[in-house]
């Protein structure tokens, strides 16, 4: 079964990613910034930062030091919470619906079996486990050119 991130949430997570890797430094990041150094379009970057400071996963700062930081800290956000902020992955009013056919209760069971699984895995991992992921293979790829 092909299972494919959407460009939005690569996109949104590629900017969560260059947001939480700067936590510590407790300094908001540009959307030119972010955008820049992720090689994300500005205007869309700008739309999906908007949903996720409405999900209450970014904040924004005005003013001339202004920009976006994580609303809270790389380990209490998971991935499923980013992906629910931006699909809306709960069940739709037709999943919840009586199936037509015993065939597509079936369907349906399976197919929410393989939901459930998923949606436990991006409840799992967080923001920091894709930052610490990236420095274990920054590491690794210094080390190869060495």
């Amino acid at each position: 079964m092909p299972v494919e991130i959407s460009c939005k949430s690569e996109y949104a997570l590629l900017a969560l990613l260059e947001l939480a890797s700067h936590y510590n430094g407790g300094e908001p990041l540009q959307i030119r910034q972010i955008a820049a150094e992720q090689h994300i379009p500005d205007r869309y970057l700008e739309q999906l930062l908007a949903t996720l400071r409405r999900g209450g996963i970014v904040k924004s700062q005005r003013g001339a030091k202004g920009g976006y930081i994580l609303a809270r800290e790389p380990w209490k956000i998971s991935l499923l919470e980013v992906m629910g902020c931006l699909e809306g992955l709960n069940p739709t009013p037709e999943e919840e619906a009586t199936p037509k056919t015993l065939e597509t209760g079936v369907i349906q069971e399976i197919w929410h079996e393989a939901r459930q699984a998923a949606d436990l895995v991006l409840q799992n991992y967080t923001l920091q486990d894709l930052c610490d992921r990236q420095s274990a293979r920054k590491q690794v790829n210094l080390m190869y050119y060495i």
